[in-house]
């Protein structure tokens, strides 16, 4: 496995919409090695393939319990309620913003090896869900956060995850 490179703001491929997968061989499987890798190294909750240069349509998530998990070719078929989260970005460093995303959302995807799979994901991690989805169509969370935190708020809000209260 090797780290890739986080694009950052400015970055064209972060605009781009991704191309579906259609082959399950070992290029997709070092992709994913790699992803995975990169994601941990970055201490981020999700990374989808643009924001490393490939436009595929594939996501790393390594949030709460679930464990880290690829979502390929991912779909959010249900959703429900609402939560204002503060969300970050790997690809946007510093930029925290509370953003409208459902509470809960139910995807379906294919695994690693092409095999269906489908999650359900509440609070943070449907949060990660929605975020990297968007990645694959170019949306980022700049243009969907209702606000940007200031410094003292990212503080304050990161000692309240900590102490569980959000």
């Amino acid at each position: 496995m090797a780290l890739r490179e986080i694009r950052k703001e400015g970055d064209p491929a972060l605009r781009k919409v991704t191309k579906a997968v259609k082959k399950f061989d070992k290029r997709l499987s070092v992709l994913i090695g790699d992803m995975a890798e990169t994601l941990k190294q970055a201490n981020g909750v999700g990374l989808a393939a643009p924001q490393v240069g490939v436009l595929k349509r594939i996501v790393i998530i390594d949030a709460e319990d679930s464990g880290c998990i690829a979502l390929i070719n991912p779909q959010i078929i249900d959703s429900d309620g609402v939560q204002t989260f503060y969300e970050g970005c790997l690809s946007y460093p510093g930029y925290f913003g509370d953003t409208c995303r459902p509470q809960t959302v139910t995807v379906r995807a294919l695994d690693a090896k092409g095999c269906e799979v489908a999650y359900t994901a509440t609070g943070l991690y449907a949060v990660a869900c929605c975020h990297e989805i968007d990645h694959l169509d170019g949306v980022l969370f700049t243009s969907l956060a209702e606000r940007f935190l200031t410094d003292e708020e990212i503080e304050e809000r990161a000692k309240q995850r900590e102490e569980g209260r959000i």
